[in-house]
């Protein structure tokens, strides 16, 4: 019996070994690959201003343009970019069918369990779209909770619905949203009452029409007792470790020049945002210490 369930045990730690090595080979070879090959996949969600395609293929944003810099650094500079649904991006990860997401996608305990991020690239608030003239008086999910009648809607994916849960908002409430670029027509069209996203989000979509603006004043949902607020950063397969390494070196190297400061400027983060930036490591928050 002993040396049976030594033998077991052997067995068992072989095939751990050998399950590390398969591990360590494909973390390795992602990168070598992506140098051999001579272009990296990438993948945004099409959402402005953190990782969206302009009209003329070029993709932009907090996430590419980082991206672009880091990369550069790494000796990388063909990128072949991806749009996809925000619900679709992690899945689209780890199916292998890119390389990195660079949306800025919050860093969440819950995604940290089904893939590896950077350290923290962006720090941004919340926000609601509404009708002009804000008619319903919507100023923050509390409303919601008030009036049982509003409906909100939500990307599907998003770290809103996460939010609307953990403040128990009936699900009759929510309306979920293929992509954001639908919540202008949703709002104006009154199939929701308000579109929940984060602030810039929010600022920019209020741009595209007279129909729609951005909830003023804007009181931020408090989970836990503390404001919520988001820290996105860039995400990588779980086996892509020595991806994951060298383009945090890189990261880091980007983040002290002038060129990040002013990228993240350009695209609306206010210096109070850029200063919170680093606030917590990924490590930290994906920890849930931010809660």
């Amino acid at each position: 019996m002993k040396r049976k369930k030594m033998n077991l045990i052997f067995q068992l730690a072989i095939v751990s070994i050998l399950t590390l090595g398969l591990s360590l080979a494909a973390s390795a070879d992602t990168l070598k690959n992506i140098k051999k090959r001579g272009y990296i996949r990438i993948a945004v969600a099409n959402e402005i201003p953190y990782g969206y395609v302009t009209s003329s293929g070029k993709a932009e944003g907090f996430g590419p343009d980082v991206a672009r810099a880091v990369l550069k650094r790494m000796g990388i500079d063909d990128i072949q970019w991806t749009v996809t649904e925000f619900g679709s991006l992690i899945p689209a990860l780890k199916a292998d069918r890119v390389d990195i997401v660079a949306a800025e996608q919050n860093i969440l305990p819950q995604r940290c369990q089904q893939v590896n991020f950077s350290e923290p690239n962006t720090s941004y608030g919340e926000g609601l779209l509404v009708k002009t003239g804000n008619p319903e008086n919507i100023h923050s999910y509390q409303d919601f909770l008030k009036h049982h009648n509003l409906k909100m809607g939500i990307v599907s994916g998003a770290d809103q619905l996460d939010f609307a849960q953990a403040l128990h908002l009936p699900s009759s409430q929510l309306v979920m949203l293929a992509a954001n670029t639908d919540a202008v027509s949703a709002v104006a069209t009154g199939r929701i009452d308000a579109y929940a996203a984060t602030g810039l989000t929010v600022q920019r979509l209020a741009m595209k029409s007279k129909r729609v603006e951005q909830a003023e004043p804007f009181s931020d949902p408090i989970i836990n007792g503390k404001a919520i607020r988001s820290w996105g950063g860039f995400t990588f397969n779980k086996h892509d470790t020595q991806l994951l390494k060298e383009f945090n070196e890189n990261l880091a190297a980007v983040q002290k020049t002038p060129f990040w400061t002013k990228t993240l400027e350009h695209y609306g983060l206010d210096q109070h945002s850029v200063d919170m930036v680093h606030k917590y490591t990924e490590k930290e928050l994906c920890a849930g210490k931010n809660k």
